[in-house]
């Protein structure tokens, strides 16, 4: 003896199946279209290839990720502290001085 509810799960499941089928189909219709626009943030697609950094900007930028990583983790006083410190004498003794609060 089969329960009364199992024939309406069995077609409600097949409803969904279909809906899912549907949305797939929309997706596969949609995903070419987006491949040849711009990216959500406005940024340029750029086919895979990245701009060469000079030794100079790519130490550079690894300084400021270690400047803000030390940041990130300070009280907001202690951010005003550095910040000053950067201004005044610059990056690395910025960072020293994150260091040094960042231990504490």
């Amino acid at each position: 003896m089969k329960p009364r509810h199992l024939p309406l799960i069995a077609r409600e499941i097949r409803i969904l199946s279909r809906k899912l089928i549907d949305l797939e189909r929309g997706l596969r219709r949609l995903a070419p279209m987006l491949s040849t626009t711009v990216s959500t943030n406005g940024a340029r697609k750029d086919n895979g290839h990245s701009r060469r950094l000079s030794a100079k900007a790519r130490a550079s930028l690894k300084l400021h990720g270690k400047y803000i990583g030390y940041l990130r983790h300070l009280k907001p006083r202690q951010k005003v502290q550095v910040r000053k410190i950067r201004e005044a004498k610059g990056v690395r003794a910025a960072i020293v001085r994150a260091k040094q609060l960042a231990m504490r």
